[in-house]
């Protein structure tokens, strides 16, 4: 595969993971789908989806996953960090363990992903990094405290990298969603917010836009996707 191009989607198996997935591999893209386990790729199985496993929580095995795509002859051309969680609970009550969960599994997982692919991409001659933060980033509501500073520290880090980067020909940005219509927020959601929701498709190609050179003047933003849920 050498010098082959590739989309590395992180978090490929979540609730937004398979569209974003679905979006670039039909556009022809080989796209590399990381997940936490094993069992879970089969939601994203295709021809040009390359499976691997990675806890992108430890540095190690970030670092290990980008070897392994190294070594696949592989130049990385756009990098997508959609791993994350919601946990609630306010500052005062939330148990310093649900805060390190929540943050490692959203920002930590981010931040590692962009220290090792940044310098990939640089090599590869450009591309683009697009994270996902959450309108809780904006609007620190009650209730999700370590959330809502998980996903604020996603802005700020998009808008740091997309600085550092800025003289490389890598574009870094953050989309924001509010509420995205997926099977797990069906289950716990009234139907009336459901029904403005956001569908993971209509998301992916915000993502897949924000990845191509169409989109070449958008650098360090956080774009929102509220869908129609606007108040």
């Amino acid at each position: 595969m050498d010098d082959a191009r590739a989309v590395v989607v992180c978090g490929a198996t979540g609730g937004l993971g398979p569209a974003v997935v679905q979006a670039f591999a039909s556009s022809g893209e080989t796209v590399v789908a990381v997940s936490h386990t094993e069992a879970d790729l089969a939601a994203v199985k295709g021809k040009s989806v390359i499976g691997e496993v990675a806890d992108l929580t430890k540095p190690e095995e970030v670092e290990g996953l980008w070897t392994r795509i190294d070594d696949r002859g592989m130049n990385v051309r756009a990098l997508v960090n959609l791993t994350g969680g919601w946990r609630g609970g306010d500052l005062i009550s939330t148990p310093p363990e649900d805060y390190r969960f929540v943050i490692d599994l959203n920002l930590t997982t981010t931040w590692l992903s962009c220290r090792s692919g940044a310098p990939r991409l640089v090599a590869s001659g450009g591309g683009a990094i697009v994270n996902v933060a959450s309108k809780s980033a904006l609007v620190g509501g009650a209730g999700e405290a370590a959330y809502s500073v998980a996903k604020a520290g996603i802005v700020r880090l998009t808008q740091v990298l997309a600085e550092e980067l800025r003289d490389t020909g890598v574009r870094v940005n953050a989309i924001v969603p509010a509420v995205i219509d997926t099977p797990q927020n069906r289950e716990s959601l009234p139907e009336k917010l459901i029904s403005k929701a956001a569908a993971p498709e209509e998301i992916a190609h915000v993502v897949n836009y924000l990845c191509n050179e169409d989109s070449a003047l958008i650098n360090g933003a956080a774009i929102p996707v509220f869908g129609r849920l606007l108040g």
